[in-house]
């Protein structure tokens, strides 16, 4: 330890790279402005945080102009002990080769790019890359061209003070308050000088750059993501940059943020990682739920000032998003295009944005004529930005082609959530980019940039019937036993009560859609989910917000992202995706947009009902473990107070639980002869290469079904001319459930009586 170990505020372990941070120290604040541009924050609660360097946050440190040097200068000054030679060399090594090769975009044609070329030649004698290779008459014999690097000069980014004319003295103080928040990283920036004063560096870089020449080779538009990975697992990864100044190419497009658009300290700070250099990095930028990622998307694309593709997860975030653009920037109306299902039309001029799903670009199934034309139109030009929305849904094998099928300069990827419960998350560093930034929720909460949130899971005892029914069934099917536990639907109603009266708006999101119908059908609420017509939805959403007798809304999971509902301050959460640490914080992120209520202590609410004694409260604590890392506890409620006094309480006798609980078991036959009769009709009636039936597998199966079923709509048919069929569908009587055979003899006992 040092001799004034006290003061410093850090302590590193050799073993594994992972660094104490003790954010009470009076340094912390500048500690941890330097940790968050060279780690990866694991857990950030209240006195002690976590951070852990890995050779993916070394390069996004590298990417936005981190000397190896000064780093290991910085830790020295924080730490406690001296930096151990392990992580010293640790450090060097990560850093000594990034941002030598570029992956650069010109003419549609992808190029990777060097000054030095002893570097391209050693990435050639790789047998993955050679084969990506395309070969041209340009340049020398070998197929590598040479020409002379491009200048750079200085940026500023819309939305800024600098932007707006207020830099000319850092310590002019506006009148709207939270400057203080503003001065702080000056003040920090004293104790690491050596990082923070990157403009000399970056100009002494800029003048080699302009007397060095580049050289390059092409690779195939296909072969670019094997490329990068290729590159990155030989310890070479790509740094992707797009020189969108000196881009004559590319068409202009005449936007830019309008005036009343400041952006806050951590957004500014998030795209100053972006465009350090004056040149557009490609990568990813974490900002909670609420804390204005779209704005950051827009200031970005306003900077960039060239043609946009926009992609989204859902048809309801692609009208969001473009009606945010019209909103804080001078875009004209015709230049902003939407392409969806019920809309293909193309934007005016030459240079403009087009916003669509994931979904509608990696569709593989036949197109129409109005689509396959944009889709043409997308995939046969240049774009200047690809912004991707919850990026964190690239890595799926059905979404990561769309990364090159759409020929783009930059790539910016926001999301709140950087999770994913497979192991896939990584992938993101060689399909968009390093990790840029990353906030921290609870600074941001302290500082009202988003709501104060109080935590709560609220524990419901089973009732004794659906318990017994939980314990007999397969662990299949005993989830709709946990979700529709009566006591967890009246505590939904107290809830639902109790904040109704104090002025809130509610959310209740409940995966299973036949919990969602039961739960907002019984309390005469609003409910959205897969099925709803878009129409609907929007008139839903808009008399939630607007309507002062609409206070409720329930949602499946088609809520989780990308849904702006800034008048939400009550979240309840009924039923879930199993241990979905993603989903968890992205359905928080629905009530953290700040709010208008400035109550004192906190002024929004999330609670989780969880059933006693079941699966559901070992998925609840895997859940949050994502939310506890950012600081947040849960506070845990066993009773709550007066639910036996609520007015016309439901399922409050055992005759309405008893009928709930035939409903729920119906449901469950239902659901199980409805997957096997999909499957049989896939695979062993009706095959679909050939065109015809085939017969495989029985030809006859009993499923417990309404007399609607009969029909004709699902593939059943009423046999009462077979004596042979009927026998062996015969269901024995010791296999038929002991509530029903219970129900059954009190109804003959009654008849007696």
């Amino acid at each position: 330890m040092k001799p004034d170990h006290e003061s410093r505020p850090m302590w590193i372990n050799p073993r594994n790279g992972k660094i104490i941070l003790e954010s009470f120290s009076p340094l912390a604040p500048a500690a941890q402005d330097f940790l968050t541009a060279i780690a990866e924050p694991l857990s950030r609660p209240t006195y002690l945080h976590e951070y852990r360097i890995t050779p993916h946050s070394l390069y996004a440190a590298v990417s936005v102009g981190l000397d190896p040097k000064d780093i290991v200068a910085v830790l020295d000054r924080f730490s406690k002990i001296p930096i151990p030679d392990e992580i010293v060399q640790f450090i060097n090594g990560c850093t000594g080769s990034y941002g030598k090769v570029k992956l650069v975009l010109k003419h549609n044609r992808y190029f990777l790019e060097s000054s030095d070329m002893k570097m391209l030649q050693i990435l050639l004698r790789d047998q993955v890359i050679s084969e990506q290779r395309v070969f041209t008459d340009v340049g020398d014999g070998d197929g590598i061209t040479k020409e002379s690097a491009p200048k750079m000069g200085a940026l500023v980014i819309p939305g800024t003070k600098i932007a707006a004319g207020v830099a000319q003295g850092q310590q002019v103080v506006q009148p709207n308050g939270g400057e203080n928040e503003e001065q702080k990283p000056e003040t920090a920036e004293e104790l690491f000088a050596s990082v923070t004063a990157l403009k000399e560096g970056e100009e002494d870089d800029d003048d080699d750059e302009e007397a060095e020449a580049v050289h390059s080779f092409e690779v195939c538009a296909e072969g670019v993501e094997k490329v990068q990975k290729q590159c990155l697992t030989l310890g070479y990864p790509l740094l992707e940059e797009y020189d969108f100044r000196n881009d004559s190419r590319n068409a202009n497009l005449d936007m830019d943020l309008r005036p009343q658009a400041q952006i806050r300290h951590y957004q500014e700070k998030s795209l100053s990682k972006m465009f350090g250099n004056g040149r557009a990095k490609s990568g990813i930028i974490v900002l909670p739920c609420g804390a204005g990622k779209t704005l950051v998307g827009i200031t970005a694309a306003c900077t960039i000032k060239k043609s946009v593709v926009v992609l989204c997860t859902s048809s309801m975030s692609v009208v969001q998003w473009r009606n945010e653009f019209l909103k804080w920037s001078t875009i004209n109306p015709d230049q902003i295009a939407i392409f969806t299902a019920e809309n293909k039309e193309r934007f005016r001029g030459d240079a403009g944005i087009i916003v669509t799903t994931y979904s509608m670009v990696t569709n593989s199934r036949t197109r129409s004529h109005d689509s396959q034309k944009m889709m043409d139109f997308l995939m046969g030009r240049e774009w200047g930005l690809l912004l991707l929305d919850e990026v964190h849904v690239v890595p799926a094998n059905i979404f990561r082609k769309v990364i090159h099928s759409i020929a783009t300069h930059a790539k910016l990827g926001l999301t709140a959530t950087l999770l994913r419960e497979d192991d896939k998350i990584q992938d993101l560093n060689f399909l968009i980019g390093p990790k840029l930034y990353e906030a921290n929720w609870m600074e941001l909460s302290e500082q009202g940039h988003i709501a104060r949130v109080q935590c709560a899971e609220v524990w419901c005892p089973m009732t004794t019937e659906f318990y017994q029914e939980y314990l007999n069934e397969t662990p299949r099917k005993r989830a709709l036993f946990y979700i529709m536990n009566p006591r967890k639907f009246q505590a939904c109603q107290f809830l639902i009560d109790y904040h109704e009266k104090r002025g809130d708006k509610v959310i209740v999101f409940s995966d299973n859609v036949f919990a969602l119908a039961a739960y907002a059908r019984k309390l005469n609420k609003p409910y959205i989910y897969g099925g709803t017509p878009q129409q609907e939805r929007l008139k839903i959403l808009q008399n939630f917000q607007r309507n002062e007798l609409i206070n409720t809304v329930f949602l499946s999971k088609i809520g989780d992202t990308s849904l702006d509902l800034p008048e939400a301050t009550c979240l309840i959460q009924v039923s879930s995706h199993y241990g979905s640490r993603r989903q968890e914080a992205q359905r928080l992120g629905r009530i953290l947009r700040a709010k208008r209520r400035n109550d004192e202590g906190f002024n929004a609410f999330f609670y989780s009902l969880v059933s006693k004694d079941t699966a559901e409260m070992y998925y609840s604590s895997k859940r949050q473990a994502f939310l506890v890392d950012q600081g947040y506890a849960f506070k845990v409620i066993t009773h709550l107070q007066g639910i036996e006094n609520l007015p016309g309480l439901a399922y409050a006798t055992p005759a309405e639980r008893r009928e709930l609980l035939q409903s729920v078991l119906l449901e469950n036959s239902q659901n199980a002869d409805v997957n096997s009769i999909e499957k049989e009709s896939d695979g062993g009636f009706f095959d679909r290469t050939r065109g015809d039936y085939k017969r495989s597998g029985p030809l006859v199966k009993r499923n417990n079904a309404k007399l609607s079923g009969l029909s004709g709509g699902d593939t059943m048919a009423y046999m009462e001319q077979n004596a042979s069929a009927n026998k062996r569908m015969k269901v024995p009587p010791g296999q038929q459930n002991k509530f029903m055979r219970k129900l059954k003899s009190d109804a003959v006992k009654k008849a007696r009586g």
